[in-house]
């Protein structure tokens, strides 16, 4: 059994192949049995996360999830705790599950038909990944007592009312989120959408037992956790040439704010040189005063430059008319914002951009799900109910490295297995820190970085800075442009 943390590259399996993960173990007749192991492990991590828990609820479906919580409740039962114990059973259960409930009731644990009046710790087993559409009646009744109480809770495998391949939360009378302390134990596999859109909050934290089965060796991952990296250090022989050059073009009248976030990120993350391609002439002077790090292009410039360009932030309607130079020039280009937005709109700026990787120019794109769904036609709400989907989607179609930011950030890429971000931290969720990300995208990528590799450097770090902001340190959109270190 291992915590799931930031320091190793995990693998993510959907449904179909954990499930295929477990009919191929489960066909080598395993003893003890699969069933059994996992019960076994739920009451190992039940009894080390909350030690002092004596009086335990444990709530089971009528499926094979049930199946593991009944087997928790009877290792804890044998090893001295008050075990409430309740059962949903259902038309047919399955035969693995059905054995189980034997054990209990040979034990003697009895088998209630209503939850306890109090517990101390809950043990959340009633839905596993069969799940899709919200928990009704009891089990309906049962999950908000178990996430609305304030006593710690286990989730078994995957949390009730969570869909393992996307991360959407299915009962709308109930939010993921809850006061007390959240874990979930996955079985067998790590899936998707416990790390992406509202799986995060629905979980807490996560711990994993493959139940000897080494998934990895079986089936191929359908998306992997980011795992840290680093860029090399510079090399003392070096000089400002040495590490590329920056230029973010964006900051239309009354939005200059964001470019100028942009370059401060890329040039605190180690760009040798950046310039800053404001829109709005009247700033320029005063950019120039403030930040005298930052050397200024205007538009006309910005159209020759061939080093690495970030696009978009702030960049309001102006930006549209810019895009054809930089889409047909830039070798490295990052895409953000605005520039989304006028591409969304334009079918022969997605023309232009279609071509840039047949002519061997690196291409990111960093969309939040709204600007997403403009350049795929399609609502908000059908790119999160499939995040995974929505970012191989746009990278397929516009051959390029894709960015689907938001809680658990997807990192799509051609003929690549996508990639989720388990970093970051709600304070992201403030003005300004897309145009930071930006940046840091950019740094990386005129530094020598792939744009997929660079994408996955940035987001992380993005993401770790915001984890690791100190308490006493108010969070803002400037302080994280020069935070950040790649």
């Amino acid at each position: 059994m291992q915590r799931i943390n930031h320091l190793t590259q995990w693998p993510l399996h959907g449904v179909t192949k954990t499930r295929a993960i477990e009919a191929q173990a489960q066909s080598s007749q395993p003893q003890p049995s699969l069933m059994q192991r996992a019960g076994l492990s739920v009451a190992q991590l039940a009894m080390a996360w909350a030690p002092h828990a004596q009086h335990i609820w444990v709530a089971c479906g009528p499926g094979n999830n049930g199946g593991d919580g009944l087997i928790a409740a009877l290792h804890l039962h044998n090893r001295g705790k008050s075990v409430w114990l309740t059962h949903q059973r259902g038309e047919r259960i399955p035969a693995d599950a059905l054995a189980a409930l034997k054990q209990v009731e040979k034990a003697g644990i009895p088998i209630h038909d209503h939850p306890p009046s109090d517990w101390d710790l809950g043990i959340d087993a009633l839905l596993g990944l069969g799940q899709g559409r919200a928990p009704q009646g009891h089990l309906q009744t049962q999950l908000q007592l178990l996430r609305r109480s304030v006593c710690p809770l286990l989730c078994v495998d995957i949390p009730t009312g969570l869909m393992a391949d996307n991360g959407v939360w299915l009962d709308p009378q109930l939010g993921p989120q809850r006061i007390g302390p959240l874990a979930t134990l996955c079985l067998l596999t790590l899936k998707p959408g416990l790390f992406t859109h509202q799986g995060k909050d629905a979980a807490g934290e996560m711990w994993l037992d493959d139940l000897d089965c080494h998934a990895t060796s079986i089936q191929e991952a359908d998306a992997w956790l980011i795992a840290p990296q680093r860029l090399a250090p510079k090399a003392h022989e070096s000089h400002k040439g040495s590490h590329g050059q920056v230029l973010a073009l964006g900051g239309a009248p009354g939005m200059t704010g964001a470019a100028i976030l942009t370059a401060l990120a890329a040039l605190h993350a180690g760009a040798g040189k950046v310039h800053l391609g404001l829109l709005s002439s009247s700033a320029i002077a005063c950019a120039q005063a403030q930040y005298p790090s930052l050397m200024t292009m205007d538009p006309e410039q910005a159209a020759r430059f061939d080093g690495t360009v970030v696009c978009g932030c702030g960049g309001g309607q102006v930006i549209r008319k810019h895009l054809a130079p930089v889409l047909s020039r830039a070798k490295k280009l990052v895409l953000d914002a605005d520039a989304l937005n006028a591409i969304a709109q334009d079918t022969s700026l997605q023309t232009l951009l279609s071509r840039r990787a047949s002519s061997g120019l690196e291409t990111v794109l960093t969309p939040h799900p709204l600007e997403a769904a403009r350049l795929l036609g399609c609502s908000v709400a059908q790119v999160q109910s499939d995040r995974l989907a929505a970012a191989n989607q746009l990278a397929q179609r516009w051959a390029c490295v894709v960015v689907l930011k938001g809680a658990g950030t997807v990192i799509a890429a051609p003929s690549e297995t996508a990639s989720i971000n388990p970093t970051g931290h709600p304070r992201l969720a403030s003005a300004g820190t897309g145009d930071v990300l930006a940046g840091l995208l950019g740094a990386a990528m005129a530094r020598g970085l792939p744009a997929s590799k660079a994408a996955q450097l940035a987001v992380f770090q993005h993401g770790l800075a915001a984890d690791h902001w100190p308490s006493d340190l108010s969070f803002c959109s400037e302080e994280l442009a020069k935070a950040v270190r790649l």
